[in-house]
């Protein structure tokens, strides 16, 4: 998400202010309508997902993913720039904290029925997930959001999304209590859970299963005729599919008495100590175990929720664009993070579900009418309501539902994998195909731990490969023309090499990260024309070729102490080898690089200011000349006879 800066256009209301002032001073009773519906469309769709998400993913009390719904969109409301995006509890994150809690179940720290112990270590991640993301809104941070690759999103979240579904067949065949008396297969991988479906599919419950697929099947028809219909008939999206979904399955097992026919039903819906709203602060002494438990993870969670977010709302953008929305917000990067931070933090302290923006969730806030951030607050508040006065009314929801919603969500997330499959074989990108099949394979046959490690680890030395290759290019004269130049590498065929030039390109900024090899590579070029040749393979370029160094520093923008000590060191072994060194479309006198160059001696070792030019041509010129120049001075003889 690119950072720009707050609009203060004249006639702008609410522009140049902070926070909530942004958009309530511009707040219209027009607007009150629209936010409305969009907030209990919403709520239809997302509470009892919440529930499914706390409940099956995370492994903590239900209440908890109600929680997620109660702080964190009321408090990124007022402190967040995109006006539409709505934050919440999503799958990924849900299923990664379920891991740290089977995690510390598997060590003893907790118990499978130990709520309370359960619902504070997942206040511990997802504290610890806010105070990750809001330090790097504070550092200002905001680019790493480019940090994963794509294939890397790609193939993890296919992954989290097999997982989520292999995860869900067991309690939607009723086989919850029989994989518990099985070792290994609660906490097992995919593979594990496979098998045993596979060994136990005929002692599968009928009626569960007759429930959850319903549920499924029901589901996934009227996601597939809205997204249909949709265009047509825009008044569809209020159709609140799933939650009708879910009071027709509650009074169904009321009426027909299914929970006794062995259905389990989510029961009483209520926080691990009994009052509706908790608050455990996450960072105590005693919590440290869990957090060196949970400190990867919660950097993943962390991660991955500010891409999704960043994504939901560069798709949304800032108010600017909205002529009857509001006015004046600008997307921000670091304020997102601190916005998703701040409320991830608070979150913590309640034990509720890493929440961040999604893109689904807040694309139907906007196509139900949602315009404003009070929306979210009208989100929060019947969430609050929810709890207080409506839980007991969730006590006949069958599981088997909440897992089918879960899967249809899981659905989604592998949906989108064929076309990029698709798309990289076309272009025949093998490496990024590679690298989504070893995420996908390692999280599904070994651990969700192995798929974030080789992701992350591989994603990383990407970046780094990337950043610390120097992209030096040699420059030759394309024919017929006197001030054009291509690099050579690419078009050997189409330019000229200059006889006794050498002409360099450095297209970026030098810094210790790319000039580490930059000696070897330039030394490459003397000897044979191309950063790419073996250094094992005998020289091809004439030393006489060499004998002056050209360098088109216009891409050089920046430069550290560790870049200047580097370039000083190759002008020196240039002068000492007596080899003439030109600079030419150098940055500005008086700016940092120059400087840096003055001071580093850069400037006086190389002959003065008069090797500093303007262009290239202009620099080939003057190493002409001072060549003749040179040459008539070797030559006294010579020149007295002429003049004679």
């Amino acid at each position: 998400m690119v950072e720009r800066k707050m609009a203060k256009s004249k006639g702008s209301p609410g522009a140049g202010v902070d926070g909530g002032d942004e958009w309530i001073s511009q707040y219209r009773w027009s607007f009150l309508k629209g936010d409305l519906i969009a907030a209990l469309t919403m709520a239809s769709f997302y509470i009892p997902m919440s529930l499914s998400y706390a409940s099956n993913l995370g492994h903590i009390p239900p209440i908890n993913g109600l929680y997620s719904f109660v702080f964190n969109p009321l408090i990124y409301a007022f402190l967040g720039s995109c006006p539409q995006m709505v934050v919440g509890p999503e799958a990924a994150g849900s299923l990664l904290l379920g891991t740290v809690v089977k995690s510390s179940i598997n060590v003893g720290h907790s118990g499978d029925e130990d709520d309370d112990m359960n619902a504070r270590i997942a206040g511990v991640v997802t504290g610890m997930a806010g105070a990750v993301i809001l330090i790097a809104g504070l550092s200002r941070l905001g680019f790493l959001d480019s940090v994963l690759s794509r294939p890397f999103l790609r193939g993890f979240i296919s992954a989290i999304g097999f997982v989520i579904l292999v995860d869900q067949l067991i309690p939607e065949m009723g086989l919850m209590h029989l994989a518990k008396h099985v070792g290994g297969v609660s906490h097992g991988s995919s593979l594990d859970k496979i098998i045993f479906l596979v060994q136990n599919a005929g002692k599968a419950h009928r009626l569960t299963c007759a429930v959850a697929f319903g549920s499924f099947a029901v589901i996934m028809v009227c996601r597939e005729l809205k997204r249909r219909l949709q265009p047509r008939i825009p008044s569809i999206a209020y159709i609140p599919d799933r939650f009708i979904v879910v009071v027709l399955s509650a009074i169904l097992t009321c009426n027909l008495g299914w929970d006794k026919q062995g259905l389990e039903i989510l029961g009483e819906v209520k926080s691990s100590t009994g009052a509706p709203f908790p608050f455990r602060f996450p960072f105590i002494p005693t919590h440290m175990q869990h957090v060196r438990e949970a400190m990867s993870t919660s950097f993943l969670i962390a991660l991955l929720g500010f891409f999704e977010s960043s994504v939901a709302a560069k798709s949304l953008g800032g108010g600017e664009a909205k002529k009857d929305g509001l006015q004046g917000m600008s997307l921000s990067a670091n304020r997102e993070l601190v916005a998703l931070g701040v409320a991830n933090v608070v979150g913590g302290c309640f034990m509720a579900l890493p929440a961040f923006g999604g893109y689904g969730r807040s694309k139907v806030n906007a196509s139900t009418g949602g315009r404003t951030p009070m929306s979210s607050i009208f989100l929060s508040l019947i969430t609050v309501i929810c709890i207080l006065f409506l839980l007991p009314y969730f006590y006949y929801l069958p599981r088997a539902v909440l897992s089918s919603m879960i899967s249809v969500v899981a659905y989604s997330l592998i949906e989108e994998a064929p076309h990029d499959i698709s798309f990289f074989l076309h272009i025949r990108a093998y490496p990024e195909l590679f690298l989504m099949s070893l995420i996908f394979l390692s999280t599904i046959f070994y651990s969700l731990s192995l798929g974030i490690a080789l992701g992350i680890g591989l994603s990383l030395l990407s970046v780094v490969r990337h950043a610390t290759k120097p992209r030096i290019q040699i420059l030759g004269k394309v024919p017929n023309t006197h001030d054009q130049f291509e690099n050579a590498e690419t078009s050997p065929n189409q330019v000229e090499f200059v006889d006794g030039c050498l002409i360099v390109k450095i297209p970026e900024p030098l810094t210790f990260a790319n000039t580490g090899d930059l000696k070897a590579r330039l030394r490459r070029l003397e000897l044979y024309g191309t950063t790419t040749a073996h250094p094992a393979l005998p020289r091809v370029r004439d030393p006489q070729h060499n004998s002056n160094i050209i360098f088109d520093i216009h891409g050089v923008t920046g430069l550290d102490g560790s870049g200047t000590q580097v370039l000083t060191e190759i002008v020196e072994g240039y002068v000492a080898r007596g080899v003439r060194v030109f600079f030419c479309r150098c940055p500005k006198e008086g700016s940092q690089v120059w400087r840096l160059f003055e001071k580093s001696g850069i400037v006086e070792r190389c002959g003065g200011r008069r090797h500093f030019v303007k262009s290239v041509d202009e620099a080939l010129r003057m190493a002409e000349m001072e060549s003749l120049t040179d040459f008539f001075e070797r030559s006294p003889g010579e020149e007295g006879g002429v003049g004679g």
